[in-house]
């Protein structure tokens, strides 16, 4: 893959000091690169408990590490013959990025339509997939959950409005949702309704609700002077349900901690009556992944929890999602993009290894999202002023 450079035409980031919070474009680095890292630290932990990784490991997990089953990745499981562990980012990170890349072509806001006319598209086209150390339709590494988009956009013409109903109801749509965040930072409100919209082709009930009040999240930690606590608030002020619900029991039990390790059982405690997957991550209840108002999926309140218990530091935050287990990949994904959205930095040899083991240029999604984000922007002022102008004389208010 021919990584991407900034032309000379882009605007430089401006160098971040005591004095100087980080600004628009080293927060949209940090978030997605801050979410493909906390997504390769997660790959290899996913599914296990916090005492099986310990086990695992010999103590909890630090930083990169190699796949769960050794040498045998391939064949252990069969039904995932995947190479999680090593640097390699998962199906979180190959959607982020694919999101980007239709921001990319649209040039605007996105709606249902975008999902099919360009995010389809890119999923039935060839690219790198670290885990499957080839390249390959991004199509045969995603999740069921994210390959239903496909069969019903592309083979079942569905109305992309309505396409997600009928779908399990999981994560798959708010683990790549930063980018919209990102394309509407500092106003957390027009992030979840585009991010509601966007997730319709793809999820239904708290699904689809996550995937809003992640973006919501993210655009709410690019403000400038954001803390956890002020993130925890936006996300609350616009979650509904029983995913406003889950989000307020654990991050009141996370209130509570300031260390991952005796925050783990108490998060899992306080999300539980939430999530309907069950105790074996591996095997999931009857109930789960059904439509209700009264639940929620888990990885998004947990996310929130390990950012208060992480204080918004990058790494606290991330290893706390790690190593709290079962979903952990889109766990540290959310809250890794979060964090860095927040500003606090990712350490660069994890992004470093990261990018060369899966691949991938990092940074270059960010720049081609920060170009984006500022043409959005300026559309927006431009038929917001319009639009005051024709309610003034409207009004007879000029």
């Amino acid at each position: 893959m021919t990584p991407t450079t900034a032309t000379a035409a882009e605007p430089a980031p401006a160098p971040s000091t005591p004095q100087s919070p980080p600004g628009l474009d080293e927060r949209i680095t940090r978030a997605l690169v801050g979410a493909a890292v906390g997504d390769a630290l997660g790959g290899p932990v996913e599914g296990w408990t916090p005492e099986q990784i310990t086990e695992r490991h010999g103590g909890r997990v630090t930083g990169i590490v190699g796949p769960w089953h050794g040498e045998n990745w391939r064949t252990a499981r069969p039904i995932a013959p995947y190479h999680k562990g090593d640097g390699h980012v998962t199906d979180d990170t190959l959607m982020t990025h694919a999101l980007v890349r239709v921001y990319d072509r649209v040039r605007g806001h996105l709606d249902a339509y975008a999902v099919a006319d360009h995010l389809v598209p890119d999923l039935l086209s060839p690219r790198w997939i670290p885990e499957l150390e080839t390249e390959a339709l991004p199509l045969q590494r995603i999740f069921l959950a994210e390959k239903w988009i496909v069969a019903r956009l592309h083979y079942g013409h569905v109305d992309p409005r309505e396409a997600g109903a009928g779908n399990i109801v999981n994560c798959g749509a708010a683990m790549y949702m930063a980018p919209v965040g990102l394309v509407n930072a500092g106003h957390p409100e027009a992030a979840y309704a585009e991010a509601l919209e966007i997730a319709a082709p793809h999820q239904s009930s708290y699904g689809r609700e996550a995937a809003g009040v992640f973006a919501a999240a993210v655009a709410a930690a690019c403000h400038p002077g954001a803390t956890p606590d002020a993130v925890i608030d936006a996300a609350l002020a616009l979650a509904k349900d029983g995913t406003r619900s889950a989000i307020e029991e654990v991050c009141e039990v996370a209130s509570h901690h300031d260390d991952f390790e005796a925050a783990l059982a108490p998060l899992r405690a306080a999300v539980e009556p939430f999530d309907t997957v069950g105790p074996d991550y591996r095997s999931p209840s009857l109930g789960a992944r059904r439509p209700s108002r009264l639940h929620a999926i888990e990885e998004l309140p947990i996310a929130l929890g390990m950012l208060l218990v992480g204080g918004g530091d990058y790494r606290r935050t991330v290893l706390g999602s790690v190593n709290y287990g079962r979903d952990c990949d889109s766990i540290a994904t959310m809250s890794g993009a979060i964090a860095g959205a927040l500003g606090s930095e990712v350490p660069a040899d994890w992004a470093a290894t990261v990018a060369e083991a899966s691949r991938l240029d990092l940074h270059a999604p960010a720049r081609t999202l920060a170009r984006v984000a500022r043409e959005v922007f300026a559309r927006d002022l431009e038929r917001r002023r319009s639009h005051e102008e024709a309610f003034a004389a409207l009004a007879g208010t000029r």
